[in-house]
């Protein structure tokens, strides 16, 4: 079975440098999707030192990445990938389950998942 979540090379190096910023060397991704937002989910990504026994776990680039059962499906195709500008850069999250999206494009909802929308 492939991974649900894609980690691209470039957003595995800058997320080995913010392990290493930060002294998580030693920490896992965790990856996953909490109601909010204008569209009804929102996407977080964060530092964690203890796998849930709720949690998918898989290896991408030298980095083990944690996805809780709940998000699995929403994120399931999913690429996380790091894009550099002239304005400095930040990660793209592409979800082929996405159907909308607020025009900030920090929240979304699918076609089985709305979410909880809150006011914007």
């Amino acid at each position: 079975m492939s991974n649900p979540v894609t980690i691209t090379e470039a957003a595995a190096l800058h997320i080995k440098d913010m392990m290493k910023e930060h002294e998580e060397e030693n920490a896992f991704l965790r990856v996953g999707v909490k109601g909010g937002g204008c569209s009804g989910l929102s996407y977080g990504m964060g530092f964690e030192h203890e796998k849930g026994e709720k949690d998918s776990m898989f290896d991408q680039h030298g980095i083990t990445v944690l996805v809780d059962k709940e998000s699995l499906d929403i994120m399931n195709g999913t690429v996380i990938d790091y894009k550099q500008s002239m304005l400095g850069g930040g990660f793209t999250i592409d979800n082929p389950n996405a159907i909308a999206s607020c025009g900030c494009g920090s929240s979304f909802r699918t076609a089985t998942n709305a979410g909880k929308p809150e006011e914007c």
